[in-house]
């Protein structure tokens, strides 16, 4: 007989971002940690569309009563989603990530954080990577690089939150869990915002606090001058962004460890060097997550690991590093909004 965790792995695999199993089965024991049995039992009766308790119960055999309480617990421990319309509650299943992990942003334990720094190497490589789709894409640090160039909405930050009516920002897990291992940075821990469903849910849940457009805007400088990447969900109509750093973000730690990162991030730009102003202080290595500067009589970029955040340009002393916009045919264009992307993907899986 499989096991109710083997078959909950198998479940959550099925779900557009994927959870791939390891011969170390490390996979397993996350779920061991995070899940009861009958939690692990009830999560394989959702799916990624939202619906009421009653509907839920019948696929699982159960009655509403029975389920209702199960489904609400667990969505207050961050097993599942919940979605809240009027008097109406509803649930769905939660991808590991982006979800589950996220979700466990204030109760996170040494044990967990180890086994899941153990098993995202194993995810990034065999789901993020080799989808052709990704969950995030990178935008320009500020709008004041792309002063010479046209740059759409989507691909400024401040556009994106101005347009939020409900924004709630949270720690960023990714430095949180580093830091309570002892390797953490010092840059901005309170960084990363959620909008609209996702926000209520966060906010709901305790994981962040509710926020105006104003003190958004005055976070959002805060990351910049601290030099972050700015990474918002791969959507034109985002729900979410996260502001980055290159020694603990779990995306930008694994693509660092590619000979080619930007072939591999959704970007629409890249930095230049003009070597007559550069006088070669090294400011831009410092700064740089990905690895793609090196200096020699002068700062050089590598184009196949740059991938178009902006932060070197800001940090450059001399001015001397401009940002380039990809040519019209290697420019990407973000699905409409986040069910899109993870239609994409589950197409591109083979789920659908």
């Amino acid at each position: 007989m499989t096991d109710i965790y083997q078959k909950l792995a198998t479940h959550l695999n099925n779900l557009p971002a994927g959870y791939p199993a390891t011969e170390s089965g490390v996979e397993l024991r996350i779920l061991k940690r995070l899940f009861s049995r009958k939690e692990a039992q009830t999560a394989l009766g959702l799916t990624m569309i939202t619906e009421p308790a009653s509907g839920i119960a019948k696929r699982l055999g159960k009655t509403e009563n029975e389920i209702a309480p199960l489904l609400e617990s667990m969505s207050k421990k961050g097993l599942i989603f919940r979605v809240s319309k009027a008097e109406n509650t509803l649930y769905m299943a939660a991808q590991f990530i982006i979800g589950i992990w996220e979700y466990h942003l204030n109760d996170l334990d040494e044990g967990l954080i180890r086994d899941v720094n153990e098993y995202i190497p194993h995810l990034m490589e065999k789901n993020w990577l080799a989808n052709k789709t990704k969950q995030l894409r990178v935008i320009p640090l500020s709008r004041k690089l792309t002063t010479q160039m046209q740059i759409t909405a989507y691909e400024d930050a401040e556009e994106i939150i101005k347009k939020q009516a409900k924004i709630v920002v949270s720690s960023c897990i990714c430095r949180k869990e580093n830091q309570m291992i002892g390797k953490g940075c010092d840059n901005p821990l309170e960084v990363c915002f959620a909008f609209g469903t996702g926000a209520y849910y966060y906010e709901d849940n305790g994981l962040g606090r509710s926020i105006d457009q104003q003190e958004a805007l005055e976070i959002l400088n805060k990351g910049r001058q601290a030099g972050l990447v700015l990474q918002p969900g791969n959507a034109k109509k985002t729900a979410n962004i996260c502001m980055c750093c290159g020694c603990c973000c779990q995306v930008l730690k694994n693509l660092k460890t590619l000979p080619n990162p930007a072939h591999v991030v959704h970007s629409n730009h890249f930095a230049q060097v003009d070597e007559e102003k550069c006088i070669a202080c090294e400011e831009c290595t410092d700064f740089c997550h990905v690895d793609a500067i090196s200096i020699e009589q002068a700062a050089r970029i590598d184009l196949d690991r740059c991938i178009g955040c902006g932060v070197c340009i800001q940090q450059c002393p001399a001015q001397a590093i401009i940002f380039k916009q990809k040519d019209s045919d290697e420019k990407y264009d973000p699905p409409a909004n986040t069910v899109s992307t993870y239609i994409n993907i589950a197409r591109e899986r083979g789920l659908i």
